[in-house]
């Protein structure tokens, strides 16, 4: 682990030198790459030299136990070694998970698409919910939400609701909400007081760049037609929602939430370009499936992942055996703790397979 540690290191080092050289801060795409680089390797940099130090603190301290000390001066080295130990062991158990390979789409901005289940109203009702969920986590990690594409009922939810959030590293929290959501609740139309269990499906897809995926224009086929909204009313007359169909791959894609043909257009291929690269990455997951079936992060998204429970107030994750009795918190967009518990149980999964 030590050798690998200091290869971190002395990349570290070299970009370092890279991103001050005249030459490459001309280049500004270079610059701006080597840049992302060395602030990539900067957390493990950090606590790798935080390890050194302590490892040399022990050994400074285990020199003086062989010189004259009195009892005072003893007792305070003990002290001192006692904690350089405890930091030592903190330490050894941080940097095995810092060394792990990096998911590459984990810095990306993401598109979720949330639909509504099997319950129909109540279905559509708590995809609302869920959307106001995470839009409200997304503005508490000061990340900007942007609406793609969204077709609402009338009693105010969403049959489906497709968005955007931009910010760094937004795909390595979201990406544990694919997946199956439950919600147990008593529905405003129930006189009798019954619980209905409806369901609603979210996809998590790492926003892609033109550059991840390669779309040929005559690959598409490119519909156009009036956009309509609740109830089937018009919005508006003119043919601006625009549908997309990838020949290649059978995908369709569809946006009419901007009253311009060209903004729906943009939006719709950004939906197409993430939706292309996460059937090319499930591909190669598949090849690896016993690998995929043991982490947490890669789930099915026709697995029920997390149970709503309102009778009772508590949301349960079924991967890892967590239940919150915090539900009007996480409704609320504080999802921090549940998907801090993901992110940890999915490391330790895969420290598994490296040990």
């Amino acid at each position: 682990m030590l050798d690998k540690l200091q290869a971190v290191e002395d990349k570290y080092l070299q970009l370092e030198s890279m991103i001050s050289d005249p030459s490459i801060i001309a280049d500004m795409p270079k610059w701006q790459k080597y840049s992302q680089e060395h602030a990539s390797l900067g957390t493990i940099v950090e606590k790798f030299r935080e390890y050194k130090e302590v490892c040399q603190g022990i050994d400074d301290a285990k020199e003086m136990f062989n010189e004259q000390l009195d009892d005072d001066f003893r007792k305070m080295v003990e002290a001192e070694l006692s904690e350089l130990k405890d930091r030592q062991e903190k330490l050894e158990a941080e940097l095995p998970i810092l060394l792990l390979p990096k998911d590459p789409n984990d810095d990306k901005n993401v598109i979720v698409e949330i639909r509504g289940g099997a319950g129909g109203d109540e279905a559509a009702l708590f995809a609302g919910n869920l959307f106001r969920m995470y839009t409200r986590y997304a503005e508490i990690q000061g990340w900007r939400v942007e609406v793609l594409d969204a077709n609402a009922t009338e009693l105010g939810g969403f049959k489906e609701v497709s968005f955007a959030i931009a910010g760094y590293g937004a795909y390595s929290k979201f990406k544990y909400e694919s997946g199956v959501h439950r919600v147990q609740r008593v529905p405003t139309t129930e006189s009798s007081g019954r619980i209905h269990t409806s369901t609603v499906t979210v996809a998590v897809l790492p926003e892609a760049e033109e550059v991840d995926v390669d779309i040929k224009q005559n690959e598409l086929r490119i519909d156009t037609y009036c956009a309509s909204g609740a109830g089937g009313q018009h919005v508006n007359r003119t043919e601006s929602a625009v549908r997309i169909t990838h020949l290649p791959t059978g995908i369709v894609v569809q946006c009419q939430d901007e009253k311009s043909q060209l903004k729906n257009k943009d939006k719709a291929m950004r939906v197409l370009r993430a939706k292309v690269l996460e059937l090319a990455e499930e591909e190669q997951r598949s090849e690896l499936a016993q690998n995929r079936k043991s982490q947490v992060g890669t789930g099915d998204r026709s697995e029920r992942i997390r149970t709503y429970n309102f009778p009772q107030g508590r949301v349960t994750d079924h991967r890892i055996g967590l239940t919150l009795h915090k539900l009007d918190f996480i409704l609320n967009g504080e999802l921090e703790e549940l998907i801090n518990a993901l992110i940890t149980a999915d490391q330790s999964e895969k420290l598994k397979q490296v040990n």
